[in-house]
């Protein structure tokens, strides 16, 4: 398990130094017919967008969502910045996918940074709005909203804002597994966890 932490520890702090690097401003000339103002979709831009390609622009989809950055044959790709209802992406995409190290802040004040891989979670640094921070796997369906508590799934660390800090297995949100809980008053827990207790000392 020790071993385990180590490499947890390894990807967050990788998560974060890559996370933290200012974007570079893009290489790529601006698409033809790119409007930086557009603040509603239309049809027609939406066709023009189609065949943009190794071009930098700026597109709002029908439900309002706006974006800006790199296209490669009508789709995100590359570089870009999402936003819509209070959220906000801002990172890497590959064939109109999140793709690739992003940072993703919803409306609530949650912030996942870290790896995406096809459009979902894979490995990266969970920080809830009360300051709980989680690094690990998830099983997440729906990127768009906050964690509902019961997605995060296989090795992870969650450290509390009150000092506790647990280091080991998951399912569904919960304890789940292998795994050390460490107290802020130093007592520690080891052992196998079910559904969030410990049923078994190491």
């Amino acid at each position: 398990l020790n071993k385990k932490m180590k490499k947890v520890s390894l990807y967050v702090f990788l998560a974060l130094m890559i996370c933290n690097i200012a974007p570079s401003q893009s290489s790529l000339s601006e698409c033809e017919g790119n409007d930086k103002n557009i603040a509603s979709f239309s049809a027609g831009h939406f066709n023009k967008i189609r065949k943009w390609t190794n071009c930098q622009g700026t597109a709002v989809g029908p439900n309002g969502g706006k974006y800006v950055g790199e296209f490669y044959k009508g789709k995100f790709h590359g570089h870009g910045t999402y936003t819509q209802d209070g959220r906000k992406y801002v990172g890497q995409y590959q064939d109109h996918k999140r793709h690739g190290q992003g940072t993703y802040t919803y409306a609530n004040g949650d912030k996942y940074v870290g790896k995406w891989k096809k459009h979902k979670y894979d490995q990266g640094t969970y920080i809830y709005a009360n300051g709980d921070q989680y690094v690990g796997k998830w099983k997440k369906d729906e990127y768009n909203m906050p964690d509902n508590l019961s997605e995060r799934h296989g090795q992870g660390s969650y450290i509390y804002t009150n000092g506790d800090k647990y280091v080991g297995e998951w399912k569904k949100g919960l304890r789940h597994g292998k795994g050390i809980f460490t107290h802020s008053d130093g007592k520690v827990e080891k052992g196998i966890w079910k559904k969030d207790k410990l049923i078994q000392l190491n």
